[in-house]
């Protein structure tokens, strides 16, 4: 009976462990993708701040390439933290990246335009941005490696879960302070100084997240791993350069993170985007319709992960890849015609060509970027939300843009505004024409696409990897996944949609790297879920 007492005990006292960790865990990642979702969310705004005027599509496609820099370091972040994660200590390693991440985030409130200092502005805001990349690459692997190292068998899925909800409640957070410090100011206060407060914010919460993030103990894996001898001495060897183990991270990457990163961040930083640069919602109504779906959706990340602790982990992430596969066209049409009706009736009726020989592709933005005078009609139609055909071009004229039957020749802003006017086009949407049920209801199930493909890889990127280089060898597929695959969307999408016309042809990238992970993922991957994580290692697959 003392045996059963002390059992009962030790259960009570794991649990009471257990969900300590998984709180303060959580709160400290959430307020660390706050920080680093503050400028995705800005983005488009900052495009006119820390970027050269003249050419709206350069300076958007110069913002998302800044904002893309933060995803394209994280996997360095990821071999540095993670391989003093796994031989320091889980615990240690990511109480440093909230520090690097939150005050980068500060530094960025303080720093001056491009109209103050020129292109010193954006080199010093790429600067920042790598720092939170760096910081960001080292502290989801660390969090989610240290919640499933003191979960119980049978419960990783549920309870990594809870990590999993910090990205979208991190958004959520950058939303409701933008918006609120918007709202209460007007816009020429915003773009003088205002925009600068949800950074200062950071500080508060970077305080109180270390003070949180100090009364934790370290991974009780960990811990017995280190006491037995067990631990690796060369954890970026023994991940990417021994067998079987690279074979596992390069599966990881190509048959689950990059299709779930690509699925990420349609469903909720696309979505944004489309909403207000395409569709010409305004910002505040944007905020809150995406905010609406997050808060709806967000339970999912933890219903799923519950899920993947029953019926695998694998099934339910392929299963959010080819949802989403299948039904990003007709979800994003309906966006279209449930928030802005009168532009897909203008879209309808009023056939627009652009006929030049001088048009290229623009991916990544600088002051080594030319643009013809095709580029700046392009530029002007994709930033008004309007599709429009290339066609070949006529003799002598650089470039003739038809619109309905009008024609305008050369690169002329103003009679290109003028002869939109007189065709009918609607230069922002009506709000009272949103049937808000449906477009929540799409941006809802786009963000239960999400938490279906996220809410069990943590546990699933845990399990597939031994204790002593889990930290390193999870950290890496994951970012590279979601840094370059799904960090890279906004830019090359809106890329792809300015090229070919087409408002919709950005939604080819989420679409065939989510393939790509259904098919890799659905031969190659094996399920997880029952693997015990203190012992497991590669060498006990048959």
């Amino acid at each position: 009976m003392a045996d059963t007492r002390a059992g009962a005990l030790h259960e009570h006292t794991f649990g009471k462990e257990e969900k300590r960790v998984i709180f303060a865990s959580s709160l400290g990642t959430a307020f660390e993708w706050y920080d680093f979702y503050l400028y995705a969310v800005l983005a488009p705004f900052f495009a006119a701040l820390f970027f050269p005027p003249g050419n709206a599509t350069a300076a958007l496609l110069s913002a998302f390439a800044a904002y893309a820099a933060g995803f394209l370091i994280r996997p360095f972040g990821a071999i540095v933290f993670g391989r003093i994660g796994d031989l320091v200590g889980r615990k240690y390693t990511f109480l440093i990246t909230i520090i690097f991440m939150g005050g980068a985030t500060f530094l960025v409130g303080l720093l001056p335009t491009y109209a103050s200092i020129g292109w010193l502005a954006p080199i010093l805001m790429v600067t920042l941005r790598l720092v939170q990349g760096l910081a960001l690459g080292g502290e989801y692997g660390g969090a989610a490696t240290y919640v499933a190292e003191h979960a119980a068998q049978g419960r990783r899925g549920f309870d990594t879960s809870w990590i999993q909800t910090t990205a979208t409640l991190g958004l959520l957070l950058a939303l409701i302070v933008i918006g609120l410090v918007r709202a209460n100011m007007d816009a020429k206060e915003f773009a003088s100084w205002g925009w600068r407060i949800p950074f200062w914010v950071t500080i508060i919460l970077l305080v109180f997240s270390v003070y949180i993030r100090l009364k934790l103990q370290e991974s009780p894996v960990f811990q017995k791993m280190k006491s037995e001898g067990k631990g690796s001495k060369s954890p970026l060897t023994d991940s990417f350069f021994k067998y079987p183990n690279n074979k596992y991270v390069l599966l990881a990457l190509l048959g689950a993170t990059a299709g779930q990163g690509v699925v990420w961040y349609t469903g909720q930083f696309y979505a944004l985007f489309f909403l207000a640069i395409t569709l010409k919602l305004d910002w505040v109504t944007t905020y809150i319709l995406i905010g609406i779906s997050l808060v709806i959706g967000t339970p999912f990340f933890v219903f799923f992960g519950w899920l993947s602790d029953k019926i695998g982990r694998l099934k339910i992430i392929m299963a959010g890849c080819l949802l989403a596969a299948l039904t990003y066209f007709p979800l994003f049409g309906a966006l279209t015609h449930n928030v802005n009706p009168a532009l897909e009736a203008f879209h309808a009726k009023v056939p627009i060509t652009v006929a030049a020989t001088d048009c290229q592709f623009h991916l990544f933005v600088g002051p080594w970027s030319k643009f013809s005078e095709c580029d700046r009609t392009r530029d002007f139609l994709t930033t008004r939300g309007l599709s429009f055909k290339s066609v070949p071009a006529e003799p002598g004229k650089a470039v003739v843009t038809t619109i309905g039957s009008a024609k305008v020749e050369g690169w002329d802003q103003k009679q290109l505004e003028a002869t939109l006017k007189e065709a009918g086009y609607p230069f922002s949407a009506d709000k009272s024409q949103i049937n808000w049920f449906m477009t929540v209801l799409i941006l809802v199930i786009m963000v239960i696409y999400v938490t279906m493909v996220y809410g069990p890889i943590a546990a699933f990127l845990v399990e597939l990897f031994p204790t002593k280089i889990r930290y390193t060898s999870m950290s890496l597929p994951y970012h590279i996944g979601n840094g370059w695959f799904g960090g890279m969307l906004p830019l090359t999408a809106t890329a792809l949609v300015a090229w070919s016309g087409d408002i919709y042809y950005g939604l080819w990238y989420p679409i065939i790297v989510a393939t790509m992970t259904l098919v890799i993922g659905s031969i190659f991957l094996t399920e997880t879920k029952e693997r015990d994580i203190r012992v497991y290692d590669h060498s006990m697959l048959p």
